[in-house]
């Protein structure tokens, strides 16, 4: 996705495509064996190794023909950070330091073999993603363009979750479900909220529930706690603590003697 950042390799020394071809076809060894295992061991004791070949080389096709999709986001996603952060001096130091991307980066890749039903290994990235980042994004939401989320720790988005586009998501927010008491009987039933377009979400605050929508060009303040829906460009905020102030006294000479 971002040639020559994070590969060993020396792209000034290297013919493009050489680089891209011996890449390519290293990850797609790699990630067919995976994925054929993850079949298998999904399939159990009723393998069909025939099947599983076949179905093991149709999502590679797929996987790797979106290649040029998820990258495009991903080039979206630094623009949003760039132009989100004004602490970020370039789009470079995004792709290397931001946590935050590299978050929606496993997550864009993890999403689509999500789609395509690949078992244990979208879960497997979204986890080896959460514990590098603090940032636990569930393969299974549904995420637009353009999204950015700033400093990250401590945010969690449900398996359920739409968001749309041109979002922004502060450090510690919770796009959760009301109740999973009931267990595997929710499996497949909309637990998560809806984020809808150009919606800022600030830090610690909790959105809940599968009928919750927060709409269009919305603001969440801090700390805010909602399990209902908000109205198209509605700015929620939590009435600040009444602070209390105490001025420290300068002792006397008499006071030691009190």
């Amino acid at each position: 996705m971002f040639p020559g950042y994070f590969d060993k390799e020396h792209l000034e020394r290297t013919i493009p495509e050489y680089f891209l071809g011996h890449n390519i076809i290293r990850i797609y060894d790699t990630l067919s064996e995976q994925i054929r295992f993850a079949l298998i061991r999904e399939a159990k004791s009723q393998a069909n190794l025939t099947e599983i070949k076949e179905r093991t080389e149709e999502i590679c096709e797929q996987f790797f023909s979106s290649f040029a999709h998820i990258q495009q986001l991903l080039l979206k996603d630094v623009q949003a950070a760039f132009d989100g952060d004004p602490a970020a001096k370039t789009k470079e130091e995004i792709i290397f330091c931001y946590p935050g991307l590299f978050a929606i980066f496993v997550y864009r890749m993890a999403h689509e073999l999500y789609r395509l039903k690949v078992p244990f290994i979208p879960r497997i990235m979204s986890e080896y993603a959460h514990g590098h980042t603090g940032i636990d994004i569930n393969p299974g939401a549904v995420i637009g363009e353009y999204f950015f989320i700033d400093h990250g720790t401590g945010i969690v988005i449900g398996e359920t979750t739409e968001i749309g586009d041109h979002v922004k998501i502060y450090q510690g927010v919770t796009l959760g479900a009301l109740s999973t008491r009931s267990g595997q009987l929710l499996r497949d039933v909309k637990r998560h909220p809806t984020i809808e377009d150009n919606v800022t979400i600030y830090s610690s605050a909790s959105i809940l529930g599968g009928e919750t929508v927060i709409g269009k060009g919305s603001v969440i303040g801090g700390n805010a706690f909602i399990t209902s829906s908000v109205a198209p460009g509605t700015r929620v905020s939590v009435s600040s603590p009444e602070l209390t102030f105490t001025e420290k006294r300068e002792k006397k000479l008499g006071d030691l003697f009190d």
